[in-house]
């Protein structure tokens, strides 16, 4: 069993890639199959949630890139920037995972969720597709593309 149990940096190739839902990039602890269908055990520090195109290191050397497996989501979208937070606004306030695209948010399939939207004049629509949601404030050092900035807190006065 191949044990992968840190991220990695770095440019070398990985050897071998592991499909993974969302719900199973939010887990410390998993056994799994890799790509090639070698049983894989994953060990990393509690509260880890990885993400398409993250690297984890072996215990032996190899590296093994993370990819995000295509699910059941949900799509809401709209031109109107405001309608689009209105609906952000009522997903997270019931605390959903949301992925933000251009014009549009996705969240794990939920028909209880697509109610409260159609009732509040959204159309949502079904898909299948790799899941990436928005890490979250507080969701540490790990942070990927155009969140990889210097943080900046800015003060206004009166």
């Amino acid at each position: 069993m191949v044990v992968l149990e840190s991220l990695c940096e770095g440019s070398e190739p990985a050897a071998d890639s592991l499909l993974l839902g969302y719900a199973d990039r939010c887990k410390s602890r998993l056994r799994t199959r890799l790509a090639s269908g070698e049983e894989a055990g994953l060990f990393l520090p509690r509260g880890s949630v990885l993400r398409d195109g993250d690297r984890l290191r072996a215990r032996d050397g190899r590296i093994v890139e993370v990819r995000a497996a295509p699910e059941a989501l949900m799509e809401v979208g709209s031109a109107e920037a405001l309608r689009l937070v209105r609906a952000a606004y009522h997903l997270g306030n019931r605390h959903v995972a949301v992925e933000i695209g251009p014009g549009r948010l996705r969240f794990v399939a939920d028909p209880v969720l697509a109610r409260m939207l159609v009732g509040l004049g959204f159309e949502v629509a079904e898909k299948r597709a790799p899941f990436q949601p928005e890490a979250g404030a507080y969701a540490g050092d790990h942070r990927h593309g155009d969140e990889a900035g210097p943080a900046r807190i800015h003060s206004y006065h009166r």
